[in-house]
């Protein structure tokens, strides 16, 4: 990277703390941090949604999984009809007729305190993995970009850590949700560039395949085998699936979605994060051919020796580092830096609601002061973005590429906080102990498939686990399901028929 690609990065970080200052002045009220009072524009919480969930992570991993091993990830986008109608017109019009900070005060009416905590407590142990995740697999992306060794990974951790820290505890939910949009914009932006670019390198189109590579896996439409790594419908279940219990049950979509008017307005934004996701999404599937043709073309350019499908992961930030013209490569970089940083400031604010909500307000003073609420929130903000970075320190013990080890830390307790919800809002005869069940055996299957390879151990000569990590969802679901109907139903209380 040049001067002036360092300095295009540092206008942006700037930028950031300048906007959460701005909003900060502006706050009066807890509500106001936490969900700007009620009242935002539907478009930009949908598209403040859309960068939260998108992260840096998926930025990475869709063009190296689409380069390393296939393009049938990308039909997982044709669940998303079918997504809006049961979040828009099944889950919304239950939730909005709530007007809450903290998702997980819609548990205790119906089951009780002990769920109410369990639900956060399950949130706060997801989001603050997925955040150490993310941050780490930034800093490693960012080291090869500007050409330094692993040495420096803690010290970009502390960097991009501090830049998102430091404008999402001073602006709330406000600068979330500006800063989102600019995030948004540089990293689509950094995608056609990217696209660009190879197009002219290559004079032409002649990076588009016309037949399956040799790298890509077999991605059959569906497969009895359940360590066939990837189909067609395993990919439409597992994310309609995983859609489904982020916008029911993570703090992170609820609160965005409780920053909006009313369900009409909250089924405009989620509209808005959908085709987002699906324009952006492509878009990141054709950087992934992109790449793979270049890199077919050029092998000499590979960042090492040996098969492209091997060192998938690396191709995007490889190219960024040594094939991107001045200015383009400071551009991509910080859309980078921004995808990161969009999913830090989102989980850090709803952590802290959270927080606010479940521990300072219930075991303190109930009344305590607009100012303070402000001030303990800004404080705790501060707070949970440091145990972040530094529990970014330890994930490199999750094994995978970038995607399974997406879907291995995110899938863990998605589904089980979403169950959570499905029994207080829908099953009449839920109770708290069936519930408790329920969740621990829907917890227990999740993580059983994560890590089936560590605990059972891989195919010698596939190197798969034995069970696909696309299964996660589906399964935990199924568990958990039918263990909480039957736990539920044998210990309600015999005044329920």
């Amino acid at each position: 990277m040049t001067i002036i690609d360092w300095i295009i990065v540092a206008i942006y970080a700037i930028s950031t703390i300048a906007l959460g200052s701005y909003f900060g002045r502006r706050q009066e009220s807890a509500k106001d941090y936490f969900i700007g009072s009620g009242a935002m524009n539907p478009i930009l919480i949908g598209v403040s949604l859309f960068a939260t969930l998108l992260s840096t992570i998926t930025y990475l991993a869709v063009p190296g999984e689409i380069a390393g091993k296939g393009p049938v990830y990308l039909t997982n986008y044709l669940a998303y009809p079918l997504v809006f109608l049961v979040v828009g017109f099944v889950i919304l019009p239950v939730y909005m007729r709530q007007r809450v900070t903290s998702a997980y005060s819609l548990l205790e009416n119906q089951l009780g305190v002990s769920i109410r905590l369990l639900g956060a407590s399950m949130f706060l142990m997801l989001r603050l993995v997925w955040m150490a995740l993310l941050v780490y697999l930034t800093a490693k992306a960012i080291a090869v970009m500007i050409g330094v060794d692993e040495a420096a990974i803690p010290l970009i951790v502390i960097v991009t850590g501090f830049f998102a820290i430091a404008y999402t505890s001073l602006g709330g939910l406000r600068a979330v949700v500006i800063t989102d949009l600019m995030q948004t914009i540089l990293l689509y932006g950094g995608a056609l560039l990217v696209i660009g670019t190879v197009t002219w390198k290559m004079g032409g189109f002649s990076w588009v395949p016309t037949e399956w590579p040799s790298n890509w896996d077999e991605q059959p439409l569906f497969s009895f085998d359940p360590s066939t790594r990837v189909t067609v419908l395993g990919s439409l279940m597992s994310v309609f699936l995983w859609m489904i219990a982020t916008m029911a049950g993570d703090q992170v979509s609820v609160q965005r979605f409780m920053a909006t008017k009313n369900a009409q307005t909250a089924r405009k934004a989620l509209a808005m994060q959908l085709s987002v996701s699906c324009v952006v999404g492509a878009t990141l599937g054709v950087v992934g051919l992109a790449l793979l043709g270049y890199f077919q073309a050029f092998p000499e350019l590979l960042p090492q020796a040996g098969r492209l499908d091997g060192q998938a992961d690396a191709l995007f930030p490889h190219f960024i580092a040594f094939e991107l013209p001045p200015v383009i490569a400071g551009l991509v970089v910080a859309g980078l830096f921004a995808a990161a940083m969009s999913s830090i400031d989102s989980g850090v604010n709803s952590i802290t609601a959270v927080v606010m909500s479940e521990v300072l307000v219930r075991t303190t003073d109930q009344e305590m002061e607009a100012s303070r609420q402000v001030y303990f929130s800004r404080w705790l903000a501060v707070a949970i973005g440091t145990i972040v970075v530094l529990g970014s320190s330890v994930m490199d013990q999750v094994p995978g590429n970038f995607m399974a080890v997406t879907q291995k830390t995110v899938n863990l307790f998605t589904v089980p906080i979403a169950l959570l919800f499905f029994f207080a809002l829908f099953v009449p005869f839920a109770n708290a102990k069936g519930v408790w069940i329920a969740t621990l055996a829907s917890v227990l299957t999740a993580g059983t498939i994560s890590f089936s390879g560590v605990i059972f151990g891989v195919d010698p000569v596939t190197g798969l686990d034995p069970v696909s990590f696309q299964w996660i969802s589906p399964a935990a679901l199924v568990v958990g399901v039918s263990v909480g109907l039957v736990s539920c139903y044998l210990l309600k209380p015999k005044s329920i028929s």
